[in-house]
């Protein structure tokens, strides 16, 4: 049996496929800001290093942004919803309506 050649869009699809995308080292935010070595546990009193994994917008940041382990990422988040519910940290910046 003789196959058919594949259409044009296929082979470059292909070739697309095959090229390395870039590695995450290439992304500075990727970083951790913090090691897991030095930090035992994410305290929401220290309010300096909650905002480091906030945006403009009082959003987290995800853990594709930042890096860090999914360990830190859940006790980041909980620090921060505390944080935010004693008003230690607003919930959304005052530039945003």
């Amino acid at each position: 049996m003789m196959s058919s050649p594949p259409p044009s869009g296929a082979a470059e699809r292909s070739d697309r496929r095959s090229n390395p995308s870039p590695s995450k080292s290439d992304n500075p935010m990727t970083n951790p800001r913090f090691e897991p070595e030095r930090i035992d546990f994410v305290d929401y009193k220290d309010v300096e290093l909650l905002k480091r994994y906030l945006n403009e917008q009082g959003k987290i940041l995800p853990r594709r942004i930042t890096g860090v382990p999914q360990k830190f990422q859940r006790q980041l988040t909980r620090a921060v919803k505390r944080a935010r519910h004693l008003a230690l940290l607003p919930f959304t910046s005052d530039n945003v309506r």
